[in-house]
């Protein structure tokens, strides 16, 4: 018989997109982009999310497109280009209002002071912003100076993601990142004395001589800086794919069954502190915009996570982000040299993607509710579960665990089962049987 901790250690994809990023193929290109944008209903509101692909040290658990440089001149160069590529596609966007800006990594705050405010008047200057648009940059609180944070104030920041993963210094020692506490709450006092309304704190559980003790601390120190947000992800070890998670013990990692108590450590810890658990892997204070949106029935999930944020097409820019639009998803080029030399040919730097079935886009809307509320009402897409014979039958051994159950035409995962969504989530993706991708466990 499958027990619960077996269910829980198969490997399935995080349902950031449907369908997922490896069955992308490059049979999508330019001229495919150049289409879907000008095909794009006018005045259709547009996330933009920006890559900045590097960093000054490389933290063994990252999973992300980036790469370690020892000097800035490569983010110099770098940043020329992608002014180049906002100045490319800007006008195939133009009258499609911007309601969200996103800036991730590697490290988006490598950038100096002066080439922040370059890099968001570029921005400001090609594309038209909504008056209450939301401003988000991953940080990095690792030496992060007073300069910059005074600049993001000044630029418009209005959310600051901040990565801790966990305080304890032998877990910090095994992933390479040596962040004390007293340095993450610099910079939590100083973005606030910067003007920033909005702090989200990101944790991880499932690394390296990880305990619940040590969660139980990490959490205990983060709530004492009183983020709106925390997100709780787990390590995904995948050194085939990372080469340099391959530094890391693999011996030192929690089994399955603590990975699931630390994942349940956290949510009921965070969860007691007053915080709304959203979907998966997300809480926020019930005031967040972010709680709101779930609320109300408006809660999205894109390759940034959970967001309030519902613009119907992302932008990606810089290399290796993704284009998340009605018609598809379109990747950039990962390799930035490959990026580069697009860019420099007046290409936009498309390398892969996929277009949307209707039976795909039917199953994205499925997983969608399934990970943002944790139902779904088939009747709702006019279908029955009559509809779905294969899938009622891979759930039986989810129903006969409680990670999710029956009513009528609703499915639905209960609270305490939350950890079990995606597994839920994965019994209708019709990619998944046939991948040869290697996902992350399910918790």
């Amino acid at each position: 018989m499958t027990s619960r901790v077996d269910l829980f250690s198969a490997r399935v994809p995080r349902y950031t997109s449907y369908p997922t990023a490896p069955h992308f193929h490059a049979g999508i290109t330019q001229t495919t982009l150049r289409q879907w944008l000008a095909d794009l209903p006018a005045r259709l509101p547009l996330s933009l999310y920006v890559h900045i692909p590097f960093c000054d040290t490389l933290c063994w658990f990252c999973g992300c497109h980036t790469s370690v440089v020892n000097h800035y001149s490569p983010v110099a160069s770098y940043l020329n280009h992608l002014f180049t590529e906002i100045a490319n596609i800007a006008p195939l966007l133009k009258g499609h209002p911007v309601s969200h800006l996103h800036w991730g990594g590697g490290s988006p705050t490598m950038l100096t002071p002066d080439d922040v405010r370059v890099l968001k008047e570029t921005l400001t200057r090609h594309f038209e912003f909504m008056p209450d648009a939301e401003f988000a940059v991953e940080i990095d609180p690792r030496g992060l100076s007073d300069a910059l944070m005074a600049t993001l104030g000044d630029c418009g920041l209005t959310r600051a993601s901040i990565g801790v993963q966990d305080f304890a210094p032998q877990v910090q020692k095994a992933i390479n990142r040596i962040q004390p506490f007293d340095e993450t709450k610099r910079v939590v006092d100083g973005l606030r004395a910067a003007g920033v309304a909005s702090l989200n704190i990101d944790l991880i559980y499932g690394l390296p001589y990880q305990t619940r003790e040590n969660v139980a601390r990490t959490i205990e120190l983060s709530l004492s800086l009183k983020p709106q947000r925390f997100a709780v992800f787990g390590y995904a070890h995948v050194p085939h794919f990372k080469k340099h998670m391959q530094l890391i013990k693999t011996e030192a990692l929690p089994d399955a069954a603590e990975r699931v108590a630390q994942f349940e450590l956290a949510h009921r810890l965070i969860s007691a502190a007053g915080y709304t658990a959203i979907g998966l892997d997300h809480f926020a204070l019930p005031g967040d915009s972010l709680a709101i949106a779930a609320r109300n029935g408006t809660l999205a999930r894109n390759f940034q996570g959970y967001t309030s944020d519902d613009a119907p097409a992302l932008i990606g820019l810089g290399a290796s982000s993704i284009s998340a639009l009605p018609q598809g998803y379109i990747q950039n080029k990962p390799d930035v040299p490959e990026w580069r030399k697009a860019i420099e040919a007046g290409e936009l730097p498309v390398a892969r993607g996929i277009a949307l079935s209707a039976d795909d886009k039917l199953r994205r809307a499925l997983i969608e509710k399934l990970m943002c509320f944790l139902e779904v009402d088939l009747a709702a897409f006019g279908k029955s579960v009559s509809d779905f014979p294969h899938e009622m039958a891979a759930l039986a051994p989810l129903m006969a665990e409680g990670f999710v159950v029956q009513d009528g035409t609703i499915l639905r995962v209960p609270p305490a089962a939350r950890a079990a969504v995606r597994l839920v989530a994965s019994v209708f993706d019709t990619y998944l049987a046939g991948s040869k991708a290697v996902h992350a466990v399910a918790v």
